[in-house]
């Protein structure tokens, strides 16, 4: 049985690949601040932890078949970003043979193909630079990459969050590094999709060392 483990399992995006996975039967372990927020059910354990522990990581690696690390790229208050977490859970899943599935944002996508990225034009809001400049140098750090470690990066459809969670559809569009919209010129993805699309990839891995974005 394949087991993952998701930093951030209690949040939204980890929540929704928690339950897609669960619902698959695969074994997941769940990991947060709280540690038990997910509930007592077949297949899921729960543990209080953080991504910035090296020894938790290495140890989760272990039992682990892939990590998956959904958890907001805000910068905390002591200044540590998940970035600075990337050197051990490169380190540990290349040491243990295992993946590491990154959920990463919609801002480092290029809006056409040779076009500008989404965090480089001028709507995109000052207020979110920030933290959507924090993923796109995560997925910059894992591009650079030297250990060999098996990763993936799924950056979502531009609007993509708990303001707009959406409904189960069973359907999903894959694409590259340029942002995915739909007839209606809107680039939307629900929780429960972009899940499907996620676990999708750690059942039936088809992108290694890459990114790739999920929308309808």
């Amino acid at each position: 049985m394949t087991t993952v483990a998701i930093f951030g399992g209690t949040g939204y995006a980890g929540g929704a690949i928690r339950d897609e996975a669960l619902k698959r039967g695969l074994s997941v372990i769940s990991i947060s601040r709280n540690g038990d927020e997910g509930g007592s059910r077949p297949g899921l354990t729960t543990r209080q932890g953080s991504v910035h522990d090296p020894s938790l990581v290495d140890q989760v690696a272990a039992e682990a078949d892939v990590i998956v690390v959904a958890i907001r790229h805000a910068t905390a208050e002591d200044g540590t970003g998940l970035i600075d977490a990337l050197p051990s859970l490169l380190t540990a899943t290349a040491a243990h043979g295992k993946r590491l599935g990154w959920v990463g944002g919609a801002a480092s996508l290029h809006v056409s193909e040779g076009g500008p990225r989404l965090i480089d034009t001028p709507e995109f809001p000052e207020q979110f630079k920030g933290e959507a400049g924090a993923a796109a140098d995560v997925l910059a750090s894992l591009r650079a990459d030297t250990s060999g470690a098996d990763w993936f990066y799924v950056s979502p459809a531009a609007a993509f969050g708990s303001y707009n969670p959406g409904e189960a559809t069973g359907r999903y569009r894959i694409g590259g590094d340029v942002l995915l919209t739909g007839e209606n010129g809107k680039s939307e993805i629900s929780g429960a999709d972009f899940a499907l699309a996620f676990v999708d990839e750690i059942t039936d891995p088809k992108h290694h060392r890459t990114r790739f974005t999920v929308a309808y």
